[in-house]
C-alpha cells in the first residue's frame, strides 16, 4: 500500500485530539471526509487504528505503534521541505526571522544594524509566529531563525541568549496594582491572569504565568485562548487580568495600546532574549548571521 501524506496527516491529527469533531475543525476540512480517509487508511493497511465511541475515539494497540511511525513521516517530510526553502532563501540571498510580538529591528536593532552594514547585498525579511506549540524545533520550522524571549529548550534547536531582560506586568490602566510605580511578584502572583491556548507549549506559557514564582498555575485564568500576540493584546485591553512580558516589549505595546500600562516587575526571573536556530540546517547566511550574534551576546541584564 503507498501510503498518502494527507491519510498519515489527519490520522496524526485525530489521535492527537481524540476526536473526529475537533480534529475535522483543525485541519478545515469536513468531517465526513475525515471520517473516509480515516477508514481507507486502515483498510489498506488492514488493521484497526482507532476505536470509536460515543465520547470520540481512542488509539488501539497497533494505533499506538502506526502514530509513532506516521509522526516520524510527517515531520521528516515537513523537514525536508523546510530545508529547501531555506536554502532556495540562501540562493537569493535572504533569510527569514521569525518573531512573535516586537519586530526583530525592536527587539535587537545593533544586531540588525551591523548585519545591513556587512552585508549590504543580502536582504532579510520576517514573520511574525504564532505562540510556540508542540516543540520549539516544529515551532521554528518554517523561519531560519528567530528572535524570541526564553523559548523551550529542544535538542534539534540551538539557542544563544543575547541577554536578559527584566519581566514588566501589563495591565489595564484602571486596574487595582496600575497605581503602583513598581511591582514584587507577591503583589501579582495570586492575581488573575490571561490564559493561553491549549496548543501553546505549557512550559513556555507557565512562565508568562509566574508558575516558575508559584510553584503552580494560577488559580484563575481567564478563558482567553489567544495563539499570538495581536489576540493577547485584544484580551488586554479589555480585561481586569495580569500578565508577564519582558520589561522591553511591556514598554513597546503600553506605549503603542491604549489604556495599557507597564509595571517593573522587581524580583521575577528575567526572560532571556536568545537568538534560536536549527541545529542540523545548513544555511550560510544564518551561519554569518550567528556569528555576528555571538559578538552581541555580552550584555549584562536589562533593567525595567
Amino acid at each position: 500500500m503507498v501510503l498518502k501524506q494527507s491519510h498519515l496527516r489527519y490520522f496524526a491529527a485525530v489521535a492527537e485530539a481524540g476526536q473526529m469533531t475537533s480534529a475535522a475543525r483543525r485541519l478545515h476540512v469536513a468531517q465526513p471526509a475525515l471520517s473516509q480517509a480515516i477508514s481507507q487508511l486502515e483498510s489498506g493497511l488492514r488493521v484497526r487504528l482507532l476505536d470509536r465511541h460515543p465520547r470520540g475515539v481512542t488509539l488501539t494497540a497497533a494505533g499506538e505503534i502506526f502514530l509513532e511511525k506516521a509522526q516520524s513521516i510527517l515531520r521528516a517530510q515537513a523537514d525536508a521541505a523546510a530545508m529547501a526553502a531555506s536554502l532556495a532563501r540562501s540562493m537569493d540571498g535572504r533569510i527569514e526571522i521569525g518573531f512573535l510580538s516586537i519586530p526583530p529591528a525592536l527587539i535587537a536593532p545593533n544586531l540588525l544594524e551591523a548585519f545591513f552594514a556587512a552585508n549590504p547585498q543580502l536582504q532579510i525579511s520576517s514573520r511574525e509566529l504564532p505562540f510556540p506549540t508542540r516543540s520549539t524545533a516544529s515551532w521554528l520550522s518554517d523561519v531560519d531563525l528567530a528572535l524570541c524571549h526564553s523559548p523551550v529548550p529542544h535538542p534539534e534547536v540551538e539557542v544563544l541568549t543575547l541577554r536578559r531582560d527584566a519581566r514588566a506586568v501589563l495591565l489595564r490602566e484602571d486596574h487595582r496594582l496600575a497605581a503602583c510605580e513598581v511591582l514584587s511578584v507577591a503583589d501579582v502572583v495570586s492575581e488573575p491572569f490571561y490564559g493561553f491556548d491549549p496548543s501553546v507549549d505549557p512550559i513556555w506559557a507557565a512562565f508568562w504565568s509566574l508558575d516558575d514564582h508559584r510553584g503552580s498555575a494560577p488559580a484563575v485564568l481567564t478563558a482567553d485562548h489567544p495563539t499570538k500576540a495581536i489576540e493577547m493584546v485584544a484580551a488586554m485591553s479589555s480585561g481586569r487580568a495580569v500578565c508577564t512580558l519582558p520589561a522591553p516589549v511591556a514598554r513597546i505595546i503600553a506605549d503603542l495600546v491604549p489604556r495599557l500600562v507597564a509595571r517593573p516587575l522587581i524580583d521575577a526571573e528575567p526572560a532571556t532574549c536568545a537568538l534560536v536556530w536549527h541545529a542540523s540546517r545548513r544555511n550560510p547566511i544564518v551561519d554569518d548571521f550567528v556569528k555576528l550574534a555571538r559578538t552581541f551576546a555580552v550584555s549584562p541584564p536589562t533593567l525595567a
